[in-house]
C-alpha cells in the first residue's frame, strides 16, 4: 500500500527571487501609480499657471492699460476745450484706438456684465467728448462723470480679476496638497518593500513638490524672482518655468504702477525722491546732476511736438546710456518730466559725467536741425512774453549738487539747490555745468 501521505501536496513557498520579484514590482507599481498621480497633479498646475498667465494676468495687465488710455484722453480732452487745438484731438484719438482695440482683447476673455457695463459708459464717455470737439465746447464735467464712471469699472475689472486669480492659487494649492498626500502614502509604502529604490523615488518627488510649493507661497508673498532650482526637461520643470513667467509677469505688472515715463521709460519723481532720500539715508557722499534743453520750447513751436518728443525721448537715451559707461550700474538717471533729467552717481563723477554728456549732446542735437537753420545758428520764434526773436541751437546746462546728509537732510532741499543753480546757468548761453558753492568739486 502507498503511504497516504504521498498524495499531499507540496506546500508551495516563494523563493528569495520571486520576492525580490514579487517586492520590487509591487514597489514598481506604488511607485508608478504615485508617480502617475503626482503628474496630473502638476499637470493640473501647470494647466492652471498656463491659464493665469493667458487669461487672469493678461485682463489685470489690459485693464491697467484701459485705465492708463482712459484718463489721457481726459486729458487731451479737457486741454481741448480750454486751447481748442487739434493737436490734442489727434492725440485724444490714438489713445481711443488703443483703447478700443484693448477693450476688443478683453471682450475675447471676459464678455461679461462688467465687461458690458464699460462698453456702455465708454459709449456714453464718446458721445460727450465727440460733443466737445464738434461743438468747441468749454464745458468738459459731463464728459468727466462719464469718464469717472469708466475708471470705476475697470478699476472694478481688475480688482474682480485679481480675487479670481487669488482663488485659483488657493485652489491649486488645494490641489497640490491633495497630490503631496495621496504621492506620499503610496511612496511610503513601496519605500517599505524596497528602502533603497523608494527611497530615491520619495527623495526627488518629495523635494521637487517642496519646492514647487515653497515657489508659489513665496511668488503669491511678492517675491517675483524667486527661483525653484528645479531642472527643466519634465513636467515638474515646465511648471517651475512657468511659475518663472508668471513671477516676471507680475513683476511687469508692479512696475506698470511706477511713475516712470511713458515717453523714456526712465523713472519719475517718486522714483528719484526715494533714491535721493535713500543716498541720505546712507550717509555716504554722492553727486545729483540737474540737466535742463535750453531753448527746447523754440525748437517745439518751430519743429513741432512730435520732433521735440523725439529729441527728448533720444536725450533720454544718450543721457542713461552716457551715465552707464562713465558710473556703471550704481548710478541712476530719472525723468523729472518735459525736458528735465537727474543724474546721481558717486561723488566724484560729478564732472567726467557732464563733460560727456554735453559732448555727446552738442554732437547729436545737430542731427535735428534743418541746414538752413544750423548755417544760422538759430531759428525764429516767439519768447513766452510774445516777442519775436531768434532762439539759438539747443544747448543742455547741468546743475550739480554734490550731497551729503550734513548738508541736506531731503530730496526738496537738493531740488531747491539744483534750481538755484540752473537759474544761473541760463544766464549763460551754450551747453555748460556749474557746482553748488557748498563744496569743493575737486
Amino acid at each position: 500500500m502507498s503511504d497516504p501521505t504521498d498524495h499531499k501536496q507540496p506546500r508551495t513557498r516563494f523563493t528569495l527571487i520571486q520576492k525580490l520579484i514579487a517586492s520590487y514590482a509591487a514597489m514598481l507599481f506604488l511607485t508608478t501609480t504615485a508617480l502617475a498621480f503626482s503628474v496630473m497633479g502638476l499637470y493640473s498646475l501647470n494647466r492652471t499657471a498656463k491659464e493665469i498667465a493667458k487669461t487672469d494676468l493678461f485682463v489685470i495687465d489690459a485693464a491697467n492699460s484701459l485705465r492708463e488710455s482712459m484718463l489721457a484722453q481726459e486729458r487731451f480732452a479737457g486741454k481741448y476745450s480750454i486751447l481748442k487745438s487739434e493737436e490734442f484731438k489727434t492725440l485724444y484719438d490714438q489713445r481711443q484706438a488703443e483703447f478700443l482695440a484693448t477693450l476688443g482683447k478683453i471682450g475675447k476673455l471676459d464678455n461679461n456684465g462688467l465687461f458690458r457695463s464699460i462698453v456702455i459708459n465708454y459709449d456714453a464717455y464718446r458721445k460727450e467728448t465727440g460733443r466737445i470737439f464738434a461743438t468747441g465746447g468749454s464745458d468738459p464735467l459731463p464728459a468727466k462723470k462719464e469718464a469717472d464712471t469708466v475708471v470705476s469699472l475697470i478699476e472694478e475689472l481688475s480688482s474682480s480679476r485679481q480675487k479670481l486669480l487669488g482663488k485659483k492659487l488657493a485652489e491649486a494649492d488645494k490641489r497640490e496638497a491633495d497630490t503631496v498626500k495621496l504621492t506620499l502614502m503610496l511612496a511610503f509604502s513601496g519605500f517599505f518593500l524596497a528602502v533603497s529604490v523608494a527611497a530615491l523615488t520619495l527623495h526627488s518627488i518629495y523635494t521637487s513638490i517642496k519646492k514647487l510649493k515653497k515657489g508659489m507661497h513665496r511668488i503669491a508673498e511678492g517675491d517675483f524672482d524667486y527661483d525653484p532650482h528645479i531642472p527643466t526637461g519634465d513636467e515638474i520643470g515646465a511648471l517651475a518655468k512657468d511659475f518663472s513667467r508668471m513671477g516676471k509677469k507680475l513683476k511687469e505688472l508692479e512696475q506698470i504702477s511706477l511713475d516712470a515715463s511713458p515717453l523714456t521709460r526712465l523713472p519719475g519723481n517718486i522714483a528719484i525722491e526715494r533714491v535721493l532720500n535713500r543716498r541720505l539715508q546712507a550717509g555716504e557722499p554722492f553727486v545729483v546732476c540737474y540737466a535742463d534743453l535750453d531753448n527746447f520750447k523754440a525748437y517745439n513751436d518751430h519743429y513741432g511736438y512730435i520732433k521735440a518728443s523725439e529729441v527728448i525721448k533720444l536725450t533720454g537715451e544718450l543721457i542713461h546710456d552716457t551715465v552707464r559707461e562713465v558710473a556703471g550700474n550704481d548710478a541712476f538717471v530719472g525723468h523729472v518730466g518735459g525736458d528735465d533729467f537727474v543724474m546721481v552717481a558717486a561723488a566724484d563723477l560729478g564732472i567726467p559725467i557732464c563733460e560727456k554728456v554735453i559732448a555727446r549732446f552738442d554732437d547729436f542735437i545737430r542731427n535735428h536741425y534743418t541746414a538752413e537753420d544750423l548755417n544760422n545758428g538759430a531759428i525764429k520764434g516767439v519768447d513766452r512774453y510774445g516777442v519775436a526773436r531768434n532762439f539759438p541751437i539747443m544747448s543742455i546746462s547741468v546743475a550739480i549738487v554734490i550731497c551729503s546728509s550734513e548738508e541736506f537732510s531731503s530730496a526738496v532741499e537738493i531740488a531747491k539747490a539744483a534750481a538755484d543753480i540752473k537759474d544761473m546757468l541760463k544766464k549763460s548761453p551754450g551747453s555748460n555745468y556749474q557746482f553748488n558753492r557748498r563744496r569743493n568739486p575737486r
